[in-house]
């Protein structure tokens, strides 16, 4: 079995059409697709929520890689 490794995949829609903008229009009205124990099960659960929304320019998922987030060694929470 592989180490569980948490991934959050969420989006919604930008308040600008470029790659280097990830300001969220309206922040209260962001999507929180799930959280997965691996980045396959999150880039599965990412490409689903992003082809759902592929009409609308402004609509962007992101995988967060919640568990470097976690983990002491790289400056995450400690305790």
């Amino acid at each position: 079995m592989s180490q569980q490794l948490l991934h959050l995949v969420i989006g919604g829609e930008l308040t600008e059409v470029r790659p280097d903008v990830h300001e969220f229009k309206d922040f209260g009205a962001v999507e929180f697709v799930g959280a997965f124990p691996d980045y396959e099960s999150a880039r599965m659960a990412w490409k689903a929520a992003a082809q759902n929304t592929v009409d609308n320019a402004h609509m962007r998922f992101f995988i967060i890689h919640a568990h470097k987030l976690l983990d002491p060694a790289n400056g995450g929470p400690q305790g």
